[in-house]
């Protein structure tokens, strides 16, 4: 395989070089389970660059966070939760893990997040069906675009539902110089491995208090009691993070700033070069105000391209690139298709069209460059 046909994948993991080092240090110092001193320090260096007030437990993926913040907001059996439609399965199926129901609310055509208005229309329509109000709402920052957090904030103060902010593709981003994860009464961040920082797997759950951290984290460690021997009054889950994933953290912390800055600068450049493309339009921020990561960077695919976003998919596989359509929304999926959904056709079509391209931190100009040719020899 020559340099030209090296893989470009769609958002690999980027190194620093400092996760070699807490890594060493964490295998010197034996303490590999989820215990050690990494784990705090990942904790604090993630709760600090979003919002000091705010207390962090470090967990084994995003759907554990949301999942514990669901069971701190009391979500049980036959409870309604308000969810994103376009989104992944992961900030929904939590909510079937406490037994609860998801009702799904479709997007607006600005961030392609929760639309507020249709939030508050289902709100309405959900008490006037069942007699009782949700148990929650969890809106989505979708490859790292804020959604609307006052118009959604706003709502959840009306009515008395609170927010779980699913901030999993969203870390680094901000709305209104306010950054993602900070805007809930609980959030979520993922460090997947294709995410802008990466643990290999895990995530964080943050929370607004001391005291509901502790409940956070006695839950995650399987709801043991403070005593000499296991001691069980609920039901707890095995979701605390190692301290070697969070060794990797606390290095990739490090660099947060700079992956973010080129994953923009990468958006910057496919804006640019796709200019003019007849039939390919690059997502925008809607506004100043909403200062994405640009996590991925999406593009819809128009009739006048003559291609499809899955014909132009498969050119792009055939160059050996990697590329994804965006998500299938959840009121689409067999496993959702009886749940309540509050629609407008946005989601839909926009998975019809739109597709995600390269945009890993790691990604030179020229691999850009070549993505960017491959999509105007395909349309």
């Amino acid at each position: 395989m020559t340099p030209s046909q090296k893989r470009i994948w769609l958002s690999p993991p980027h190194l620093s070089g400092s996760e070699e080092k807490y890594l060493a240090q964490t295998l010197a110092s034996g303490w590999i389970a989820p215990a050690g001193e990494n784990i705090e320090a990942f904790e604090d260096a993630v709760t600090s660059t979003l919002d000091e007030k705010m207390f962090g437990v470090a967990v084994n993926s995003g759907t554990a966070a949301i999942h514990l913040g669901l069971i701190q907001l009391g979500v049980g059996a036959s409870d309604e939760v308000i969810c994103q439609s376009f989104t992944f399965a992961a900030s929904a199926n939590p909510v079937v893990y406490c037994g609860g129901v998801p009702v799904f609310v479709d997007s607006e055509e600005d961030t392609w997040n929760m639309d507020p208005v249709l939030l508050e229309k289902a709100i309405l329509d959900r008490k006037a069906k069942t007699g009782k109000l949700p148990k929650a709402i969890v809106p989505v920052h979708l490859y790292g675009m804020p959604a609307k957090m006052d118009e959604i904030c706003a709502v959840s103060e009306k009515y008395g539902v609170p927010v779980l902010e699913d901030a999993a593709e969203a870390l680094g981003a901000e709305y209104k110089g306010r950054k993602c994860g900070s805007f809930g009464d609980f959030a979520a961040i993922s460090f997947n491995g294709n995410k802008v920082i990466t643990t290999s797997a895990g995530g964080i759950a943050l929370c607004r208090s001391r005291e509901i951290r502790e409940n956070v984290l006695k839950l995650a460690t399987q709801a043991r009691e403070n005593r000499p021997y296991y001691h069980h009054e609920k039901i707890g889950y095995n979701y605390r993070m190692s301290n070697i994933c969070a060794g990797i953290g606390r290095g990739q912390m490090e660099v947060l700033d700079a992956h973010v800055a080129r994953r923009r600068e990468i958006h910057a450049l496919y804006t640019q070069l796709l200019a003019g493309t007849p039939g390919i339009i690059v997502k925008q921020a809607p506004g100043a105000e909403f200062n994405s990561n640009f996590w991925l960077t999406c593009i819809l695919v128009e009739p006048e391209s003559g291609i499809t976003n899955t014909r132009l998919r498969e050119h792009l596989a055939q160059a050996n690139i990697e590329s994804r359509l965006l998500w299938k929304p959840m009121h689409l999926q067999p496993v959702y298709a009886q749940n309540p959904f509050y629609g407008n056709g946005v989601s839909e079509n926009l998975f019809n069209r739109g597709l995600c391209l390269p945009s890993g931190s790691s990604m030179t100009d020229e691999d850009v460059a070549r993505v960017v040719a491959t999509i105007k020899r395909a349309a």
